[in-house]
């Protein structure tokens, strides 16, 4: 079974897959697109091309465990997903996972303004990274 992590933006949507033992994270990239409609079809027409058979997708919430818009934002996309594909969902806990992007690619030694190509794609990896570990 493969898996697919996913950072859901505004404006890019950061994807990564496991894989087949669920023991790494493969591929990494990012989706440049604002329509979440288009989005969905996209990760899903990704997903049915790789034979992922469970999605993970990114709930920012806040430190102290709340849920704010961005929260909200992000659990419609899932319903969004869960009504267009019978693939199962899964809403993963990503505190911290663009924060700790943005270190990744700095200590790296990207610059900051070469960020926003690659960052949605590691927090991707990250979220998925996390989600694997449970399952060991």
């Amino acid at each position: 079974m493969r898996i697919m992590g996913i950072d859901f933006g505004d404006a890019r949507t950061g994807l990564a897959v496991s894989d087949e033992m669920n023991i790494l994270v493969g591929e990494a990239w990012t989706l440049n697109e604002w329509n979440p409609d288009v989005v969905a079809e996209r990760i899903i027409a990704e997903a049915k091309t790789r034979g992922i058979q469970r999605l993970v997708l990114g709930l920012p919430k806040n430190m102290d465990g709340t849920e704010g818009p961005r929260a909200e934002k992000c659990r419609e996309f899932g319903e969004k997903l869960k009504s267009m594909t019978d693939i199962e969902l899964v809403m993963w806990d990503e505190r911290r996972s663009s924060i700790e992007a943005h270190a990744i690619l700095h200590a790296n030694g990207k610059k900051e303004k070469k960020h926003r190509k690659t960052v949605d794609a590691v927090a991707a990896s990250l979220i998925l990274e996390g989600y694997l570990g449970t399952l060991r």
